[in-house]
């Protein structure tokens, strides 16, 4: 995360006195938040739509879910591949939001391949903590929306989660 946003870390260690570990970013050219032009809360706020988080983190899926629920989705939540693969069918999902590096079972886009063929064109949204990698653009092409890198905002991934809902999909995918 810290060399996708531009930043170093520098570590200094010694026996018996301990380490300190540094992590610089650069600055943010925009401002302070309260300074920057966001977009009003009222313009991705959800509906009632129910929403699947996948995540093998616990507290990257508790935040994804107090997020979602401020903003008026549902949400259910899965610790991995194959808890979201079985509960897709019973929640039938609106959107599922996916991390793409799990460990302990099947990766997002194995999760995603899973989901897909369980229903068709399921929407998704993509959410790491890494790069975009060619098994997030593999998603993609399998009909996965947005990428959001994490960390995220509230706005980031209410705007990705709003604009994938309303985005109109090909009726043959």
């Amino acid at each position: 995360i810290v060399e996708d946003h531009s930043g170093f870390i520098d570590v200094e260690s010694a026996p018996g006195e301990g380490t300190v570990i540094d992590v610089y970013l650069p600055t943010a050219l925009a401002g302070p938040p309260g300074e920057r032009d966001s977009i009003p809360r009222e313009e991705y706020r959800g509906h009632g739509e129910r929403i699947l988080v996948v995540d093998d983190q616990p507290e990257q899926r508790r935040i994804a879910e107090e997020l979602l629920v401020s903003l008026g989705y549902r949400v259910t939540t899965a610790a991995g591949g194959g808890e979201a693969v079985a509960l897709s069918p019973e929640v039938e999902p609106d959107l599922v939001v996916l991390d793409m590096i799990m460990e302990g079972g099947i990766d997002g886009l194995e999760t995603y391949r899973r989901i897909v063929a369980l229903r068709p064109g399921q929407r998704a949204i993509i959410l790491s903590g890494f790069t975009e990698s060619e098994k997030v653009r593999e998603a993609m092409r399998l009909g996965a929306g947005a990428y959001v890198a994490k960390p995220y905002t509230m706005e980031t991934l209410g705007v990705a989660v709003r604009r994938e809902l309303e985005r109109k999909v090909d009726a043959t995918t």
